[in-house]
């Protein structure tokens, strides 16, 4: 496996007396899709935002290129190459799809004719080329969903943080971005996502991490993972592994 562009080291976060991260470990490997699943309330939000600069931890370390990051303004981290895209969808009201990406391609490209053809780009990349022009806020779930992504690759990430991207698309929907975002991975950015489409982070991810009640409960391959029987209990269900076409014991 690739060395870890990514390496979160025994971090934990406190909100009062409520322990949300304890002493999580997780790592994604340069070039791959690493998945983090989980139930809701289990604390993968709350990892993001550590890593991504929103949230300091109480505890522990985050290393990016092999250097301590850990608590570093989001700013810094986009500057270095690490983008997020957010769970609940918020585009700018009243701009349309090609300015909402354009606030994202400035960090890269200060004179607005080289990040309008920026923005003009990663817009065909994720499906919004013939949206460019409309309004933001006219745009359906799946086309908010696009540019949410959209407004994050603007930045030019080599790392990218995917918060439920597929959440509340349908199945021709999820049908059609997942392959937007293999795509995103062959161009060379490393993905780390959380996700509640099993069947989707599955097929996408190389590896995967599962977090219950803040603690990394299972690691490994996605056939593996499903497998798990503490997976099974804190989260999947013997249902739902049974579905996924998985054995256990």
């Amino acid at each position: 496996m690739a060395e870890p562009l990514l390496s979160v080291e025994r971090v934990s976060c406190r909100f009062g007396g409520l322990l949300a991260v304890n002493a999580a470990s997780l790592n994604a490997p340069a070039g791959c899709i690493t998945g983090l699943i989980g139930p809701n309330g289990a604390g993968k939000t709350t990892l993001f935002a550590i890593i991504s600069g929103f949230q300091r931890p109480s505890d522990g370390v985050v290393r990016y290129k092999g250097e301590a990051v850990t608590g570093l303004p989001p700013y810094e981290l986009a500057r270095r190459g690490i983008a997020r895209t957010f769970q609940i969808v918020q585009p700018f009201a009243g701009l349309s799809v090609r300015e909402n990406i354009l606030v994202g391609a400035h960090l890269r490209h200060p004179a607005r004719k080289d990040a309008l053809a920026a923005a003009d780009v990663v817009g065909r990349q994720v499906g919004l080329g013939d949206m460019l022009d409309r309004p933001a806020d006219t745009l359906t779930v799946a086309g908010r969903k696009r540019l949410e992504l959209a407004r994050a690759l603007a930045t030019e990430p080599q790392l990218l943080l995917l918060d439920e991207v597929l959440a509340g698309l349908n199945p021709t929907e999820i049908r059609d971005i997942v392959p937007v975002i293999r795509g995103l991975c062959d161009r060379g950015i490393t993905i780390l996502m959380i996700e509640h489409v099993m069947q989707a982070v599955m097929s996408l991810s190389q590896h995967m991490f599962v977090l219950a009640e803040g603690r990394i409960i299972a690691q490994g391959a996605p056939k593996e993972v499903a497998a798990d029987r503490a997976v099974i209990e804190a989260y999947l269900g013997h249902g739902a592994a049974k579905k996924l076409g998985v054995a256990h014991d």
